[in-house]
């Protein structure tokens, strides 16, 4: 029988995103200019693509949700993680066409524009709507609660948060807490992540993990939020799992979306990994 859907209580949700963005401002208020044209993990993309497409993600919702409904299909979050891949096209396109016209300039402009789209995004989570649980939000993929579309922009939030951590280099942060990470990975850039969006970004991947690789042969435990069981094979009844695979929060996003090798990461004991069918690099990453 397949598991129940996990569920994400709005109200903490809306939280770990006004946190999260508050925490992604502050960190773009103090870049400097030639910071700004610093190479990501991203392809092509400079801070300043990137930083684009993240004000893209922040102020979607806002710029659409009063958009007519196209009567698209259903689409929950497993559905979401699936096929945002597919999207990657355009949302290259549209970190290129806002880089361009608002992201070309100094720091100080492109603050102002970052700013622009997180106080878009922090007025709406105070708006009503926010907090209606039947109302829906379309995008390309299909059509989303409108709680459903606040946790994918947890997901955007907390990955882009992280790839600039690794642009701007492990000093970047320096009063940022290193628990997050496994004690192999805390020579790391660490980004001032709010906990609660962690949380539901790590249990949102490793569901999508067990969705893309179902069974029960391997137990992947990424405490202290998420322990699934996944990949087909003899199903683990009771005692320790023959097929264990352990990691931190942060190592685990980085895998999921694949920023990470899993070789390499086993290789820095980033990774525990026990029991003939606990490779798991065939699965990854779960999210383009």
């Amino acid at each position: 029988m397949p598991a129940k859907p996990r569920t994400y209580q709005p109200q903490k949700v809306r939280a770990a995103l006004a946190a999260q963005t508050r925490a992604l401002r502050a960190a773009v208020d103090a870049l400097g200019t030639e910071q700004l044209d610093l190479p990501t993990r991203l392809g092509r993309w400079r801070v300043r693509e990137l930083l684009a497409h993240l004000a893209v993600q922040l102020d979607y919702v806002p710029a659409h949700l009063d958009d007519r409904p196209q009567g698209r299909a259903p689409l929950d979050l497993s559905g979401w993680a699936a096929g945002v891949a597919t999207v990657a096209p355009l949302l290259d396109e549209q970190a290129r066409e806002r880089g361009a016209a608002e992201f070309a300039g100094d720091a100080a402009s492109v603050a102002a524009a970052f700013g622009r789209a997180a106080d878009a995004l922090l007025a709406l989570l105070e708006r009503p709507e926010a907090a209606d649980p039947a109302r829906r939000f379309e995008i390309r993929l299909g059509s989303m609660t409108l709680s459903d579309m606040l946790v994918t922009r947890l997901v955007e939030t907390v990955v882009h948060a992280d790839d600039l951590a690794a642009a701007l280099g492990p000093d970047a942060f320096p009063g940022s807490p290193v628990s997050l990470t496994s004690s192999a990975s805390r020579a790391l850039p660490a980004f001032p992540h709010d906990r609660q969006a962690v949380a539901a970004v790590t249990r949102l991947l490793a569901d999508a993990f067990a969705d893309r690789a179902p069974g029960g042969a391997v137990e992947l435990r990424i405490p202290p939020y998420a322990v699934v069981q996944a990949v087909e094979g003899p199903r683990h009844t009771r005692g320790t799992p023959p097929n264990v695979v352990e990691t931190d929060p942060l190592t685990w996003i980085r895998l999921a979306t694949g920023r990470t090798d899993w070789a390499a990461a086993v290789d820095a004991a980033e990774v525990s990994a026990s029991g003939e069918r606990s490779d798991l690099r065939a699965y990854l990453p779960v999210l383009g």
